[in-house]
C-alpha cells in the first residue's frame, strides 16, 4: 500500500506514482553511500566552502560506485575497460584470479564481481554485489592499480641509474 498525495484518478497516474516510489529506493541506496562509503558526515572543516567541495567530490564518488553496480546488472557483457583503466582491471584480476591477466579484458560483471571480492563479497551465482562491498574494493582497486603501474609488469618506471658522487 502506497500513500500519496499525488492524483491516482486514472491508471497512468498510478503507475507514474509507483515509478517515483521505485526511483525512491536508489535515492536512499546514493545517500548510504555517501554517508557510510564516503562518510561525509565525519567531514568537519573550518569553512563551509571547503565542506561544499568535499561534498561535490563525495557526490560524484557515490554517483560512480552506484553507476558500476547497475552497469554491471544492466549491462554485464560489457568489456571492462569502458569504465576501468587496463592497470585497474589487471591489477585486480592478478590479485584476485592470482595469475596473469589475459590478453583480452573480462567482462564488466566479473570485473565488478572480482573487486567486490575484494571488499568482502562472497560470489555466489544467485547474488550481485551491492554498494558496499563494491566501495570497500575499489579503495583497495586504486592501491593495488597504483603498485601494478609502478612495479608490475607493464612498469612504465625508466630504468633507474644509480650517480655516486
Amino acid at each position: 500500500m502506497l500513500i500519496t498525495t499525488l492524483p491516482i484518478a486514472s491508471e497512468e497516474q498510478v503507475r507514474l506514482v509507483v515509478e517515483y516510489y521505485c526511483v525512491r529506493w536508489g535515492i536512499e541506496i546514493y545517500f548510504r553511500t555517501l554517508k557510510s562509503g564516503c562518510r561525509i558526515e565525519e567531514r568537519q572543516f573550518e569553512f563551509l566552502k571547503r565542506e561544499l567541495n568535499a561534498l561535490a567530490v563525495y557526490m560524484l564518488v557515490a554517483w560512480r560506485v552506484l553507476l558500476l553496480c547497475r552497469m554491471g546488472r544492466a549491462c554485464p557483457d560489457l568489456d571492462c575497460e569502458v569504465l576501468f583503466e587496463p592497470s585497474e582491471w589487471q591489477a585486480v584480476y592478478v590479485i584476485v584470479k592470482k595469475c596473469d591477466p589475459p590478453i583480452l579484458a573480462p567482462r564488466l560483471n566479473e570485473m565488478i564481481r572480482m573487486i567486490a571480492s575484494l571488499g568482502g563479497y562472497v560470489p555466489r551465482s544467485k547474488t550481485e554485489p551491492g554498494t558496499q562491498t563494491l566501495w570497500i574494493g575499489l579503495q583497495r582497486m586504486h592501491d593495488f592499480a597504483n603498485c601494478y603501474e609502478s612495479f608490475g609488469p607493464p612498469s612504465r618506471l625508466p630504468k633507474a641509474t644509480c650517480v655516486v658522487r
